[in-house]
């Protein structure tokens, strides 16, 4: 059974998620119900709660906003559950390119040496 801890989910609504996506990101509701195939009166009855999105709403806006149902939905602080991960993959990747970049900076000097 789950913890009472783990079973509370977060207060913010679709509808607030949707709308604050939309102006974080700058973007008009004309423009962002264009790109989704809905009408901005629609788009505007989803952030406004007026009207729930269905599944395939939500998938195409989680793509759009590249954040994760859970977000989307209210169920999670991470917009995008897999950057964490993702942060440290390439951070390693960088440290390691610096490091083999360093290690063939040595190496050049010491074959400039050898002429």
């Amino acid at each position: 059974m789950l913890s009472r801890e783990s079973r509370r989910i977060p207060m913010k609504s679709i509808s607030a998620v949707l709308s604050s996506l939309r102006k974080d990101a700058g973007l008009s509701q004309r423009k962002v119900a264009s790109d989704l195939g809905v009408s901005q009166a629609v788009l505007s009855h989803y952030e406004n709660g007026a009207r729930e999105p269905k599944l395939d709403f939500v998938r195409r806006a989680c793509d759009y906003y590249a954040v994760s149902a859970d977000y989307m939905l209210g169920r999670s602080d991470e917009r995008n559950e897999k950057t964490p991960a993702l942060m440290k993959a390439l951070s390693d990747a960088v440290a390691e390119l610096q490091d083999m970049k360093s290690s063939g900076d040595a190496l050049l000097e010491k074959l400039k040496n050898v002429y």
